[in-house]
């Protein structure tokens, strides 16, 4: 197999005031008064963080995108997030072109801030909402209110900057259809570029998987919250948006490019505790504690080879998140006829369902039900392959 150069970093910012109810991410947390000017851990992993960038090779692309996800980003300095973006010029070159994204939460950032964020680079940014109800902000353990959603949009206003990306979680605890519709038309109030749609996940070890059981109350019932996705999809592509990926919505010309890398199964690099990065066919996973993440940066790295079945069933379950699927002649090209005639027939059945559109360019699901359950299709396409 073939794998693409990587023209695209993801890096790592683990640090938040709390962690979330249902969050299982990597993260540290830091406290309500912690962030990148007097925090001697932030401190400490931004000189960490660099060094990992500085001793990974460069495989002869320069990035077109950089994405600083967490944890929250934005309790960087802007001084921190200008070293670690230069860093990674130095090693990789970033084009002057390139998406440079960071995500925010509401009251974590001032003006001056922002401000300096946009002047060393970043030029899109994703602010967690979640959810506009001061009631249900605080069921999830959320740290900011609904007053600072509205003040953090202003000073992205205020700070010129056009390309912004709200995200919302569906399926949470006391969330009725009223309640949901309510939260998506003050979303697209704010007129956002781009808006991301997250169906609550209960992870086992969260203060959610202790407490609550999915389909039960206080949580929305499974019938619930399927309707809450077709109200996403009705009320948002009303408003002019894009469904381009199962839970990405865009107006025209604002998809984010650097998550298309992960959908198209591309080749990427990750910086940073608890980041995976993708390079020639390989995974490596980096460790979810800052010690264990100190002391491995230090060592030699294992990687995870990834098979060719891997990456076959790797690359229809990113691809057939997007709106226009997946190419069936770069499926032919890469993994032979056969595989892929295997593939079409066990896709049948979910054709007559209308959950699958398969043409002789494309295989594509369906908005909003083929994209609602599509988990079941590849289930069963997973067990076709791992038998």
């Amino acid at each position: 197999m073939e794998f693409n150069i990587p023209s695209s970093a993801y890096v790592h910012i683990p640090f938040c005031r709390r962690r979330c109810f249902y969050c299982d991410f990597p993260i540290s947390v830091v406290g309500d008064q912690r962030n990148g000017n007097n925090s001697g851990t932030i401190i400490q992993y931004v000189e960490k963080l660099c060094e990992e960038i500085e001793q990974t090779n460069r495989f002869g692309e320069p990035l077109r995108t950089v994405f600083f996800g967490g944890g929250t980003p934005s309790l960087l300095s802007v001084s921190q997030f200008q070293q670690i973006l230069e860093t990674l010029d130095r090693q990789f070159e970033i084009l002057p072109s390139a998406e440079i994204s960071m995500e925010i939460d509401p009251g974590t950032f001032d003006l001056s801030q922002i401000k300096g964020f946009k002047s060393a680079g970043a030029n899109r940014i994703s602010l967690g909402v979640q959810a506009f109800q001061s009631e249900i902000l605080k069921a999830c353990g959320r740290t900011h209110t609904v007053e600072e959603i509205y003040s953090s949009i202003d000073l992205l206003h205020q700070a010129g900057i056009e390309n912004f990306s709200l995200d919302l979680i569906s399926g949470l605890p006391h969330q009725t259809i009223e309640i949901w519709q309510q939260s998506l038309e003050k979303a697209i109030a704010l007129s956002p570029t781009h808006l991301s749609i997250y169906d609550l996940t209960i992870e086992p070890q969260t203060p959610f998987g202790k407490q609550l059981k999915p389909g039960e109350k206080p949580l929305p019932s499974d019938e619930l919250t399927a309707d809450l996705y077709r109200i996403a999809q009705r009320t948002l592509t009303g408003a002019g948006y894009e469904h381009y990926e199962i839970s990405n919505y865009a107006k025209s010309g604002y998809q984010c490019q650097h998550n298309r890398v992960y959908w198209e199964n591309q080749s990427f690099y990750g910086f940073g505790m608890g980041a995976t990065s993708y390079l020639n066919g390989d995974r490596v996973s980096r460790p979810r504690k800052l010690r264990e993440y100190y002391d491995w940066i230090k060592e030699p790295h294992s990687t995870n080879e990834v098979e060719p079945i891997e990456y076959l069933l790797d690359s229809l379950m990113t691809g057939l998140r997007l709106k226009e699927g997946i190419s069936l002649e770069q499926l032919v090209e890469r993994f032979g006829e056969n595989a892929i005639a295997q593939i079409l027939d066990c896709l049948k059945p979910y054709e007559r369902a209308s959950w699958v559109v398969i043409t002789p360019e494309r295989i594509q699901l369906t908005d909003p039900e083929g994209f609602l359950f599509s988990n079941v299709i590849l289930t069963k396409l997973f067990a076709k392959f791992e038998a």
